[in-house]
């Protein structure tokens, strides 16, 4: 529990898997290692798909943009299940330091971002704490319901599925921290690149694949699995999909789309895009001979879509192919990202 980020797969086994409360009949996906969501079985044949997620509140990023991350970052965990989100719980524990002002602006934020996405807030908690002097405000359920057999979850990934990766690496990374430090990128790398990544952010939503999994699933199975890519970035993503999946995985470093905007942002703050945040791509495991369908239905609707690898025997373990050189591929349990941002603020960059 000392490091920044997640916890690591060990000890989710440990500590989260042992004391996971009552065991019931109908909980058919419950708290998995790489998993998105939980579903609970309903009857006629239907589920419901839940997902948690914090809060941000981040002032210095902007109340419409920590509104955004709060939405869409839930929002992209159920659209793992190839639906779109449609209830919403919230807890807020909010710093003593936010003004009323503030608190109406982001939430009539949080507000517009759900009703653009159909998401209706059901209820919570609202609140104020002293000495909460965190960006994360509090935390979220996001909720969905479709028919039982229609849902995905990231744990049925299947040998020989091909692995797609929707837009770009490290799409988060690159927007938060050139809308985090504009002065510094902007005398470093020039005004082009720097608008280049801001526009990233607003990129950052996974449901228009959702929308085009689900048709193409809608006849025959297309898509085994989806896993939207957050800490570890899309390699971390992809090793997360494999565990949870009970597979082992190849994967082309050279098929990885990363953009020059990116490469650039990343290297002036010595990260590896492969390897960071990178919110708003998707991965998709997809049987192997649809695999064409699947990415001409992505990129009809004007999606990025490159093949990866694609996953292989659990014996084989997690590869990576990088300068024509087979090596064991690189999980890393702290995401960078952080370790980056936070000597960012104190070399004092603006």
């Amino acid at each position: 529990m000392e490091k920044v980020g997640k916890i690591n797969e060990e000890y989710f086994k440990k500590v989260i898997l042992p004391n996971s409360g009552f065991s019931r009949k109908e909980v058919l996906v419950g708290p998995s290692f790489g998993v998105d969501v939980a579903l609970v079985e309903l009857p006629n044949e239907m589920a419901m798909a839940l997902t948690s997620d914090p809060l941000s509140l981040i002032p210095t990023l902007g109340l419409q943009e920590s509104a955004w991350l709060s939405v869409h970052l839930m929002a992209n965990d159920i659209a793992t299940t190839s639906f779109a989100p449609m209830y919403l719980q919230t807890v807020l524990n909010l710093p003593t330091s936010i003004s009323d002002t503030q608190f109406r602006e982001y939430w009539q934020h949080i507000d517009r971002f759900c009703k653009q996405i159909g998401v209706a807030i059901t209820g919570g908690h609202t609140g104020s704490i002293e000495g909460q002097n965190s960006t994360i405000s509090g935390g979220g359920t996001m909720i969905t319901i479709a028919p039982k057999n229609r849902l995905l979850t990231s744990n049925n990934a299947q040998i020989g599925d091909s692995i797609i990766m929707t837009k770009q690496c490290a799409m988060s990374s690159v927007a938060i921290l050139a809308m985090s430090f504009p002065e510094t990128i902007r005398q470093k790398l020039g005004t082009e690149t720097a608008q280049k990544a801001i526009d990233l952010f607003y990129q950052t939503s996974v449901l228009e694949e959702a929308s085009v999994v689900n048709t193409l699933n809608n006849k025959e199975i297309i898509v085994n699995a989806l896993h939207d890519v957050t800490e570890g970035g899309v390699l971390g993503a992809v090793f997360e999909m494999s565990v949870a999946s009970g597979l082992g995985v190849e994967i082309q470093t050279n098929k990885l789309n990363v953009s020059p905007t990116a490469i650039s942002v990343c290297d002036l703050f010595s990260l590896d895009p492969r390897y960071c945040i990178g919110a708003g791509s998707m991965i998709l495991s997809v049987n192997k001979q649809h695999e064409e369908l699947a990415l001409y239905a992505l990129r009809a609707n004007q999606i990025e879509a490159n093949v990866i690898g694609h996953f292989v025997e659990a014996s084989k373990g997690h590869q990576i192919i990088e300068n024509d050189e087979l090596k064991p591929m690189p999980y890393y349990e702290t995401d960078p990202y952080w370790a980056a941002f936070f000597e960012a603020l104190k070399r004092g960059w603006q």
